[in-house]
């Protein structure tokens, strides 16, 4: 309604100074003020008393309201509105004072100044509707000169300011809050960048545009290449995503010199935020925001970053044991388990005609150890290179041992003649030309039923090792009777460990040996029997492969050493005397370290003589580590033991290192003894060298396997002295020994 009352006019006075024009300044946003008043010259007096005015740098832009409803819509339509100078009495006596309740209670615009004008201040006691209502400043009409008015707004906007400060770092913090329990549960490094820069524009208030950008994970980048890449992307970068930074023109140069710098860097609108991480997982976040941002937005932004370097990290680390758990480091091949995985996808899409093959590089540990670990991993990567050039697109190539790779692919594909083609050249390492050769296991999947790739794989390196078995440089396929052998290998191998670690089923016999002229028993060899579960006895070739394969030989050997000598003690308590014990020992014997501790042990418990005891190895055995073997039985002898060689004939002996051995005795081997009485054989010849040998060395000669009374006479005629047999005995048990013995005697 129009002003009736002479007090409700404006009349601004103008006592601001006009000495120099208004100095010119950057344009910025100006500071919305909305003037409501019913009266038109009240918004033509404010407007040109406040014409060309600037509150710190920034110009006023005006809005007029005429009515409470028309100032209503205004703030509603209009969220930048910092001030309202605001008419008390406009439709109706508080209209004015109706307008400020809606806007606090009913709008929630707490930052929002509002200023109440009133020329007639009967109709609102001051101190009433400042104690009643959320007004910032009450002022008369007549009282407000120009510079007035101007402090009056100056105060109020700075207030709005500030206050707008603080609740936007109030919304942000509670955004970084919010947002920082879903970041860190984000696994994959994609999804986190993506959600972590949506958190960002909104931080910045709503920025358009923007990206983070970090290194590769799990790649070693080629030489000269950019160090960063877009991890994360939207608005106008969206399309460059996974790409490196320099794709990113003039925002990929800013933020390439935050990267380099280690520091926030903002211009205008372009804000780069470098982003502290470990383990060279620095990454750098820019915005490109819609206006330039302030002191609060960056340091927001700032604090917001942290969160994105921890989650960075954990999505790094999640991704890095993602990434070792199915891919080898080296090659970057998949590893086993990728490779079953892959195995596995191709069964459940039921494709059919595919082998799986393992290949073995031969003599790569023997390589390895000659040329260095650094020439060795370069020969695995040109295998590896060499491979997957042959592989059709969808074949697999795996590394799933330090020197087996794995392959999947169509039959015809993994013929194993082509797979060794691949090596028949050399395999150039720095200045190496390496001739290399491998030995190849495979399974057609076809041929195995109800599997998965863990079945599979076991089968493929079932087939293998059957290959590895013979010649290197050779393939076999897998089969069904390879895994019933490896099953009953196990069951065998289970079984025998308990009867070594419980000493169940375990017994020794034992077989004597007797002087040729005058059939004088002059000793007794040890040998091993195991009872199995069903009470029959189990060869010894079938399971004394499996103790020394197994390691279980060197508990296996000192039970035979500890019951051998303490029965040959209680054959003397019996009456028995003058026998020599012959005990058998392997390889892995000598190799443990204890082995001579628990020799002298086993003397000292049971008080036998040392000269009773005689240790028969292999020639073999004897060939293999000739230092270690010598130094050992050089020790046996000084303690007084025996020394034989056992099957003498069927190794490869050279007579300049069985001088140097400290033997007592030499066993001519049962294959020669059998053919003394054949016509067409040669064991007669090879057994009167042996003697003559043995002779010439100053060496005892014993026969073994004689079963014949004619094999012991040509024996006696050569001049060999002692002999063992079925001709004279069996191997029988010590009760039973003890008895022949005495019959005999």
């Amino acid at each position: 309604m129009p002003a009736t009352h002479p007090n409700d006019e404006l009349n601004i006075i103008d006592d601001l100074a006009h000495d120099a024009p208004p100095a010119k300044t950057i344009e910025a946003s100006p500071w919305r003020i909305l003037v409501v008043d019913d009266d038109p010259e009240v918004h033509n007096a404010t407007a040109f008393a406040l014409q060309d005015i600037r509150i710190d740098g920034r110009p006023l832009s005006f809005i007029h309201a005429y009515s409470a409803d028309e100032a209503l819509a205004a703030i509603v339509a209009d969220e930048d509105i910092a001030v309202v100078l605001l008419d008390v009495v406009m439709e109706h006596e508080s209209a004015g004072l109706d307008l400020v309740r809606t806007v606090r209670q009913d709008l929630g615009r707490s930052a929002l100044r509002i200023i109440l004008r009133t020329g007639q201040p009967g109709y609102a006691p001051e101190m009433r509707v400042i104690r009643e209502y959320d007004i910032n400043d009450y002022k008369t009409k007549s009282e407000l000169t120009r510079v007035r008015l101007l402090t009056t707004l100056t105060t109020a906007v700075r207030s709005y300011e500030q206050l707008r400060t603080i609740m936007n770092a109030r919304r942000g913090l509670a955004l970084i809050v919010d947002t920082a329990a879903d970041l860190l549960a984000r696994r994959d490094p994609g999804d986190f960048a993506a959600a972590a820069l949506d958190s960002a524009c909104r931080l910045a208030g709503d920025a358009a545009s923007g990206f983070l950008c970090a290194r590769r994970q799990n790649f070693a980048n080629l030489p000269g290449e950019p160090p960063l890449f877009l991890i994360g992307a939207r608005g106008g970068f969206a399309d460059r995503l996974g790409r490196p930074l320099a794709d990113c023109g003039a925002a990929g140069a800013f933020a390439a010199r935050a990267y380099a710098e280690h520091r926030t860097l903002v211009a205008g609108s372009d804000a780069a935020f470098f982003i502290a991480g470990e383990n060279g997982r620095d990454a750098v976040l820019y915005l490109h925001t819609g206006a330039p941002l302030g002191d609060s937005g960056r340091q927001l932004l700032e604090v917001f970053c942290v969160n994105i370097g921890v989650g960075l990290e954990n999505a790094g680390l999640i991704a890095d044991l993602s990434f070792s758990a199915f891919t080898d480091r080296l090659t970057r091949l998949a590893n086993r388990s990728g490779f079953v995985a892959r195995i596995d996808e191709h069964l459940r899409s039921g494709g059919r005609g595919w082998t799986v093959a393992l290949l073995d590089i031969d003599h790569f540990s023997e390589l390895n150890d000659a040329l260095g670990h650094h020439k060795g991993d370069q020969l695995l990567l040109s295998v590896a290179q060499r491979l997957s050039a042959m592989l059709s697109p969808g074949m697999i190539l795996a590394r799933v041992g330090g020197d087996v790779f794995g392959l999947l692919g169509p039959d015809a594909a993994l013929d194993p003649r082509l797979l060794l083609d691949q090596f028949k050249l050399p395999f150039l390492v720095d200045d190496y030309s390496l001739p290399v050769k491998a030995t190849l296991g495979l399974t057609r999947l076809d041929e195995v039923s109800n599997s998965d790739g863990i079945d599979l794989l076991k089968a493929t390196n079932i087939a293998l090792n059957r290959a590895k078995s013979g010649d290197r440089g050779r393939w076999h396929y897998y089969t069904e009777d390879m895994a019933r052998e490896t099953r009953t290998r196990l069951d065998r191998l289970h079984e025998l460990r308990i009867a070594v670690t419980q000493q169940r089923g375990l017994e020794l016999h034992y077989q004597p040996q007797i002087e040729l002229v005058g059939g004088r028993l002059v000793g007794a060899e040890a040998l091993i029997r195991w009872r199995g579960a069903d009470g029959e006895f189990i060869r010894p070739d079938l399971f004394i492969s499996l103790a020394e394969y197994s390691g279980l030989i060197v508990d296996l050997g000192a039970w035979v050493f500890h019951t051998a000598v303490r029965q040959l003690r209680d054959w003397e308590a019996a009456g028995l005397a003058g026998v020599r014990m012959a005990i058998n020992v392997s390889l892995v014997q000598f190799r443990d370290p204890l082995f001579l501790s628990r020799v002298r042990s086993a003397l000292a418990e049971t008080g036998v003589a040392p000269e009773r005891i005689e240790l028969e190895i292999t020639e073999s055995v004897a060939m293999m580590e000739a230092e270690t073997v010598i130094g050992i039985l050089a020790e046996l002898k000084q303690m007084g033991i025996q020394i034989a060689i056992d099957d003498f004939g069927t190794g490869f002996s050279s007579l300049a290192y069985l001088h140097r051995l400290p033997i007592d005795r030499i066993k001519i081997d049962r294959a020669f003894v059998r053919d003394l009485d054949s016509t067409s054989g040669s064991g007669a010849s090879i057994a009167q060298t042996v003697i003559g040998l043995g002779r010439s060395l100053g060496l005892s000669i014993i026969a073994e396997g004689v079963e014949t009374a004619a094999q012991a006479q040509l024996l006696m005629d050569l001049g060999c002295p002692l002999a063992q047999g079925f001709f004279y005995s069996r191997p029988v048990d010590a009760g039973s020994f003890l008895a022949w013995a005495q019959a005999r005697a």
